[in-house]
């Protein structure tokens, strides 16, 4: 079973999530061929390759023209799977600490990101100016439904809604305390913060 892609155009992570989605959707064995226009693409795909051993090439169409051929094996879903908990933690409504509007397209792409990742996170932690990000007008609210609807659990710090007086704002999730957001990190196996 052989799949081409056409992810020409498609900023980052979606040539990733659009290959990761074709790979799980293959029935069999076969060569998953995924076009992309820059070397970055390239590189991603790579690693994804990689990280379930399917042997991975590449080569340059032209300057902004690149096809990656990965070859799948069916026994993949087996692979670079990690069981246990994992909690999330955003304490900001921005990634990282440059430009704001850059920081606010990150954390966009991240939870996108996250959203189309398997496993998913057993449970998002939102306090400080990461509660923003639960709230009813957020740039990410709809990526944070789906999320809660596959079973991830969503907390809002309550202190922290109240003292940005967005509360009456929830737009995903629950309004959590600090014991149980401590209590969930504390059980987590593993905790990652953008």
């Amino acid at each position: 079973m052989n799949k081409k892609l056409n992810c020409m155009g498609m900023a980052c992570p979606l040539p990733v999530v659009e290959a990761k989605k074709a790979i799980d959707a293959m029935e069999e064995d076969g060569i998953l061929e995924v076009e992309v226009d820059n070397q970055t693409c390239v590189e991603n795909l790579r690693r994804l390759a990689g990280k379930y051993d399917f042997t991975v090439a590449s080569e340059s169409l032209s300057d902004n023209h690149f096809l990656v051929k990965m070859e799948v094996k069916k026994e993949h879903a087996l692979k670079g799977k990690d069981e246990g908990t994992c909690t999330v933690v955003f304490s900001s409504d921005k990634m990282g600490e440059g430009e704001e509007e850059l920081g606010k397209t990150l954390i966009k792409s991240f939870v996108f990101a996250l959203s189309n990742v398997d496993p998913l996170p057993t449970a998002m932690v939102f306090y400080n100016r990461g509660a923003f990000l639960t709230s009813e007008d957020s740039p990410v609210l709809a990526d944070l439904k789906n999320l809660e609807k596959a079973g991830v659990k969503i907390m809002t710090c309550g202190l922290c809604a109240d003292y940005y007086k967005i509360k009456e704002k929830l737009g995903v999730g629950i309004i959590s305390n600090m014991y149980e957001i401590v209590e969930t990190q504390m059980q987590s196996q593993k905790i990652i913060k953008p």
